[in-house]
């Protein structure tokens, strides 16, 4: 019996190994940082609901609550397929569903499966999925905003299941999916392009097919409509600023420190700079301190820096946040001046200071290896090399090319979509719809039931004017 029990104590039980503790850590930081970036719905929600009028208010939350939904199915049977799965330098073609070999969390020329261009991290495929999805999720909300109080909610809906499962993919498999913009040197580390851009460009085609709402302009004028509620909207904003620290930091998909650390700062420089330039530049501009240009001004600096975000140094980001921070209080009343009409100021923020954060990437990344994160999986230094760091050109023209492809595919597919909807189904409500408000046509309830609503008696008279005009 003395020795049976000696033998049974010398036998210790194997332990996981120091590969699986880190696959588990960097699968329970890939999984923390999706959360967050879950979690920006909320802060859409609240920001575009607070923008807009209250009338509209039940519209606007129903969109961006059903968006998720909508994009979970159209990426999970379609849309990750296209972006990740196996195919050539322009669209993946296997693993729709998630279906296919995959031997995941195996990296590099251990990898097995139809997802090869996600073999460098070291996760699950599930994980990869999740973290992906919240980013698909994002770009559609992106739209949400911009063609906001006028548009049909069924036609939303058609236009993000459209976008999720196949404009979004296809352009994001030229960057992330090891496509054509990759081989070339395009570099956009966590989604200035992939996702903000996209998005923007989806919205400004949206906005410009639905024409502006009844009331923004009289003449050639643009008039403001105030949101119903900047306390809402300055949530969201917080909550978005909050979610950007998984956006960001997560696209490591790993649970490295000195990463992670460095990107949130720089992250979190931006946003910061990108408000307080808003606040001065609407200042001297409008004569006024702007909360909504406040407000998107930190988006706008966390939207401008979400590209360079692992190359660039501190100060960098710094500028490219005040950058960002300067053109998206010009680019609003641009817009305006332009016709198009958009309420939460979507395109300024996503659109433009996502071009110019996918610019910032050619003009101050350190250059390859500045960072001990910027090696590949064999150790060999990688990543972007900026003008004004002494990389000359070599960065700068394929983040040019980059722009002008996606912004083009993007335009050309939003706009198939957009006017097969408005041949079909129409897009626009009608005019005493908008007037009454979306929450009572659309969804036959209100946000603030008891509450004094804009559409009034003489409301209803201006109604039925536009009704006989269109």
């Amino acid at each position: 019996m003395l020795a049976w029990g000696y033998a049974a104590v010398a036998q210790t039980p194997a332990g996981p190994t120091t590969a699986d503790l880190k696959v588990a850590l960097d699968t329970l930081w890939v999984a923390i940082a999706a959360f967050l970036v879950f979690f920006m719905n909320a802060g859409f929600c609240m920001l575009e609901t607070g923008f807009c009028r209250q009338k509209n208010a039940v519209n606007v939350l129903a969109k961006n609550l059903i968006v998720f939904a909508l994009a979970t199915l159209a990426f999970w049977a379609i849309g990750f397929g296209l972006m990740f799965g196996d195919g050539n330098d322009f669209i993946g073609l296997s693993g729709f569903f998630l279906n296919g070999a995959d031997n995941s969390p195996a990296v590099g020329d251990a990898y097995k499966g139809v997802f090869g261009s996600l073999n460098w991290t070291g996760v699950p495929l599930e994980a990869k999925f999740l973290f992906q999805l919240v980013f698909a999720g994002t770009a559609a909300t992106i739209v949400s905003g911009a063609v906001a109080e006028r548009i049909k909610f069924v036609d939303f809906l058609i236009f993000s299941l459209l976008l999720v499962g196949i404009a979004y993919p296809i352009t994001g498999h030229w960057i992330w999916g090891a496509g054509w913009l990759a081989d070339i040197g395009f570099f956009d580390f966590a989604g200035s392009t992939v996702v903000h851009s996209v998005g923007g460009w989806a919205a400004l085609m949206g906005a410009a097919f639905l024409g502006p709402r009844i009331g923004k302009y009289q003449g050639k004028q643009a008039v403001a409509i105030p949101g119903h509620n900047m306390s809402i909207a300055t949530l969201g904003c917080l909550i978005l600023w909050l979610g950007w620290f998984g956006f960001n930091p997560g696209s490591v998909m790993a649970a490295d420190p000195k990463a992670i650390t460095h990107i949130a700062l720089t992250t979190n420089m931006a946003g910061a700079v990108g408000g307080i330039a808003a606040t001065v530049t609407a200042w001297l501009y409008l004569k006024k301190p702007d909360l909504s240009m406040i407000i998107n001004g930190v988006l706008a600096g966390l939207v401008g820096v979400t590209a360079a975000c692992a190359y660039v140094s501190i100060p960098s980001s710094i500028i490219i946040g005040l950058v960002a921070g300067v053109i998206v209080v010009f680019s609003v009343t641009f817009f305006d001046r332009l016709g198009i009409d958009d309420p939460v100021g979507a395109t300024s923020v996503h659109l433009l200071c996502g071009i110019w954060g996918t610019l910032a990437v050619g003009l101050f990344s350190v250059g390859p290896g500045g960072y001990p994160w910027m090696v590949d999986l064999a150790g060999k230094p990688v990543g972007p090399h900026g003008l004004f760091m002494g990389g000359g050109l070599s960065s700068l023209i394929p983040q040019l090319i980059g722009i002008v492809s996606v912004g083009g595919m993007t335009v050309l597919l939003s706009t198939i979509f957009w006017v097969a909807l408005k041949s079909t189904l129409g897009i626009r409500v009608t005019p005493s719809e908008e007037i009454e408000g979306l929450d009572l046509s659309e969804h036959g309830m209100e946000a603030y039931h008891g509450f004094v609503k804009e559409a009034e008696s003489g409301a209803f008279a201006e109604a039925a004017y536009y009704d006989k005009k269109s």
